[in-house]
């Protein structure tokens, strides 16, 4: 269990992080979600003991971070893949952190492996590229095989086929019953990967709901119909009262359920080819939420 309690975060005259509680429950995965400046690896840096907080409090299973008598088998952390030494080989770099915590060097061989490292494990890492980085940073967070999880942008570098290995990972620690908090900018990642969303912008929380009710957020509440006698059904469709717009061969339809739409087709003798309700996605929610909290806006072209 994360628990982040009326967190408060200042740099200079600067409030990063505001207020901000929330819990992350074992079990399933969290993404963490904002735009930048959010403060969210403020917050990430603050609940590992790399940042003071200016009041409030972050902990794991109630216990600070730096009071874990061993934290390598409490918390898996990734933050920054470019903090290994450089002039270290991937293998002296796990072995370093093992020894500090009595794991053996057999651990260490099979995190290489599950990695997907072990064929470069001599190679020293000032040779990686950013995405053999982030599988080494990931190495780390899984040598102690603990059951609290921390990654921010872990997929960031990650070619498909390891974007695809570490979702299916991290799904697995939670089936598992372990808690996994990650952050991303990847927001359809996040829609394939997370059960629940946190999502913070200028340092409060905006929302914090599972993920099918964050999605309904940014919901149009729209249905899609497509009939070879398309026209009359629309025709009818607005004297109902709906609102019609066309689209190719099918129409969308606001105003009216689906339910009501199949009935009024039955009526009428129209068969139907499709019906189906139009879901918004996660990024229609996120963009809802965090319309005009944008400290960093791009202009366009």
């Amino acid at each position: 269990m994360i628990e982040v309690r009326n967190l408060v975060k200042t740099f200079g005259s600067r409030l990063a992080v505001d207020d901000v509680s929330f819990r992350v429950e074992p079990g399933r995965v969290t993404a963490f979600l904002g735009p930048n400046g959010s403060g969210k690896t403020t917050t990430m840096r603050i609940l590992l003991g790399l940042e003071t907080a200016t009041s409030g409090s972050a902990t794991i299973d109630g216990i600070p971070y730096a009071r874990l008598r061993d934290p390598l088998c409490r918390v898996g952390a990734l933050l920054d893949a470019r903090n290994a030494h450089p002039g270290r080989s991937a293998f002296h770099h796990l072995r370093a952190l093992a020894l500090t915590h009595g794991i053996s060097m057999r651990r260490v061989d099979q995190v290489l492996e599950r990695v997907g490292l072990a064929d470069v494990a001599a190679n020293r890492i000032g040779t990686f590229s950013l995405g053999m980085r982030q599988r080494l940073g990931i190495a780390g967070a899984i040598l102690g095989d603990p059951d609290v999880y921390v990654f921010d942008e872990p997929v960031n570098g990650l070619d498909p086929d390891g974007v695809r290995w570490f979702r299916q990972m991290v799904r697995t620690f939670a089936d598992d019953g372990r808690t996994v908090f990650l952050s991303s900018h990847l927001i359809s990642e996040v829609e394939l990967t997370a059960d629940h969303v946190i999502v913070l912008a200028n340092g409060r929380v905006l929302a914090d709901e599972p993920l099918v009710t964050l999605s309904e957020l940014g919901g149009n509440g729209r249905v899609r119909v497509r009939s070879p006698r398309i026209d009359q059904l629309a025709e009818a469709l607005l004297r109902l009262g709906a609102v019609v717009s066309r689209e190719g061969d099918s129409i969308s339809v606001g105003g009216a359920s689906t339910g009501r739409i199949g009935d009024l087709a039955a009526e009428l003798g129209i068969p139907l080819h499709e019906l189906q309700s139009e879901h918004s996605s996660l990024e229609d929610a996120y963009r809802t939420l965090t319309a005009g909290t944008l400290e960093y806006r791009s202009g366009l072209p």
